[in-house]
This record gives structure tokens, C-alpha cells and sequence, in this order.
């Protein structure tokens, strides 16, 4: 669940000028969301309710406490959330103009997704550049253990990925090689998802080619094998992927081609694995162990799984 949904009018009787709920409080919401907020706009209720706000641009006044800045829904969403994840651009941007470098902008919702991570999943490129240079903390991660730039990578948004990584230089190779709670960096969730020019971009950024996800120690190439991707093989090994890498169990790139029907890839990691590598373990051959294995919402393994 990326974004959640947010409660109707009634929910959220509120505006920028007064700063006060209506009744004292903000009521609880009480639906999820899956979507990106843009069937949202289609209610006009709650479109009007952006149209009613406003916020004090007086100049005199943006270095004092303002109260805006405080409210919040009972998942954790500040008014900022909510513009971004409805799209309201200009009061999003009006509230960044207000709040930079105020610790505001990386305020965490109980999903913990900061105002730049709603950015990066709506496909707003224009916010995401304004937050960070506003002040965003690139690194922060949601409740998955998720940066921005893991976000970026995994729903292959090549826009937002040049924005991070155009205004991150400072912190770029640390968010590069940062394992989510699944173990695995940014170069596995776009070798994952089969993003070949995020891998390229990666690799060429300084991501480490022959990084091992945590939980089962399989690389970009053994990732690429198991999704049967012979394209993003051939790639990888252009770009100098280690063949004769290990993954915990043992098993080479070329041992994961056992059971499964692409000779392409077989043939691709035969002659380029060390021939005393190419027969599989005696005490993994058993047929049982090379199963393929059920790809599912980017988990590539039956490991201990961190953060569930």
C-alpha cells in the first residue's frame, strides 16, 4: 500500500487560513488507498476543499510559528501529504517555498513515507526537485526500509531517478548501495523488475555490479536468471558481472540455468564460467533444490525475510 486514501470533506473540514479543524480536531480516516491519487480529483468535494485553501504568504510571517504546519490526520499525513498526493501542485509548492530546510518537509506518516517519497510515487518530478532542494532528507526510509531513490528504482521512473540523483551528490553513493528491509539495494529492486536502463545508470553512478541482496546472497545476475531475463544477462555481463560469484547457497549464475528452459542465458554463462564451477555442488543437486522459484511482489527467495 503506497497511498492511503484520505477522508472526505466531512473528515477534513479545515483551511489555510484559520489553521483550525472544524471541530477541534481531524477525524479518522477511514479507507486505504492503492491508487495514485488521481481518481481522487474526480471528487469534486474534495477537489473544492483544496480550491478553499489558501496560505499566508506574508513575508513578515514565515520565519513564525505557524500552525499549519502542525496538522495532521490520524495516519500521520500533514497537509503537505495530502497536496502532494492529490496533486494539488500549488499549494504543495506554496507550503515548500514556507518550509524550507524546516524539519516539516521530513515529517514521516505511520506508513513513515516523507512528503518526497508521495512525490516519487505519484510521478511528480517537478515537487521532488523542490523538496530536495527545500531541504528533504534522500535518505530516510519508509516502514519497507524503501529510500526515494528505492522507490525510483523499483517502479522504473527514469524522471524521478534523474532528479535524486542529479540533486543528491553528497549522499549518492550511500543511497546507492542502502539495503531495504528485503535486503536487497537499488540495483537488485531494478534488476528485479527488469529496468535495464536504471541498471546501466546504476552501474555507471558507482552501484556495486556484483552486490549480494542480503537474505539469500544472490547477485543482479543470479536475480536475472531466475526472472529468465536473457537480455538483462547479456547486459549485466557487458557490464562486468562476476560469473563465478556465489550466492549463500553455494550456486553460481550458470548453476540457477539447471531446470529451467532458456538456452540462451545457459549458453550466455557457460563459456564464461570457470569450468570447475559449471557442475552443480554434489550436496545441492538434487532436482527438488532447483525449482524455480515463485517471483512475487519482488521476493525472489524463501530466506528469513527482515521487516515483516
Amino acid at each position: 500500500m503506497d497511498v492511503h486514501r484520505v477522508s472526505q470533506r466531512s473528515q477534513m473540514d479545515y483551511n489555510f487560513d484559520n489553521m483550525e479543524p472544524k471541530h477541534g480536531k481531524l477525524l479518522p480516516c477511514q479507507e486505504d488507498r492503492f491508487d495514485s491519487g488521481l481518481d481522487s480529483l474526480k471528487e469534486d468535494e474534495l477537489v473544492n476543499e483544496f480550491e478553499d485553501m489558501t496560505v499566508n504568504t506574508n513575508e513578515e510571517l514565515t520565519h513564525e510559528y505557524e500552525p499549519w504546519k502542525t496538522v495532521v490526520t490520524e495516519d500521520g499525513d500533514t497537509l503537505l501529504h495530502l497536496a502532494i498526493i492529490h496533486e494539488a501542485t500549488e499549494h504543495a509548492l506554496q507550503m515548500i517555498k514556507l518550509s524550507h530546510n524546516h524539519p516539516f518537509l521530513n515529517v514521516q506518516n505511520h506508513q513513515r513515507q516523507t512528503a518526497l517519497h508521495l512525490a516519487v510515487i505519484t510521478e511528480q518530478p517537478q515537487l521532488v526537485e523542490k523538496l530536495l532542494k527545500a531541504g528533504c532528507d534522500p535518505r530516510l526510509s519508509d516502514d519497507s526500509g524503501n529510500t526515494v531513490l528505492h522507490i525510483a528504482c523499483k517502479r522504473g521512473s527514469l524522471a524521478c531517478f534523474g532528479v535524486i540523483t542529479q540533486n543528491c551528490q553528497r549522499h549518492l553513493t550511500s543511497i546507492v548501495s542502502f539495503p531495504n528491509y528485503n535486503g536487497q539495494n537499488c540495483l537488485h529492486l531494478a534488476s528485479i523488475n527488469g529496468y535495464i536502463s536504471l541498471v546501466e545508470s546504476l552501474v555507471q553512478l558507482g552501484a556495486d555490479i556484483n552486490a549480494q541482496e542480503q537474505c539469500s546472497g544472490r547477485t543482479s545476475l543470479h536475480l536475472a536468471v531466475d526472472l529468465q531475463n536473457p537480455t538483462l544477462v547479456r547486459r549485466l555481463l557487458e557490464l562486468g558481472a562476476d560469473v563465478n560469484c556465489f550466492n549463500y547457497g553455494g550456486f553460481t549464475a550458470y548453476h540457477l540455468t539447471y531446470g529451467r528452459q532458456n538456452e540462451e542465458i545457459r549458453c550466455q554463462l557457460y563459456e564464461r564460467t570457470a569450468q570447475d564451477l559449471r557442475a552443480l555442488p554434489e550436496s545441492e543437486s538434487d532436482e527438488s533444490d532447483m525449482e524455480d522459484v515463485d517471483v512475487s511482489d519482488d521476493e525472489l527467495y524463501d530466506d528469513i525475510k527482515f521487516g515483516k
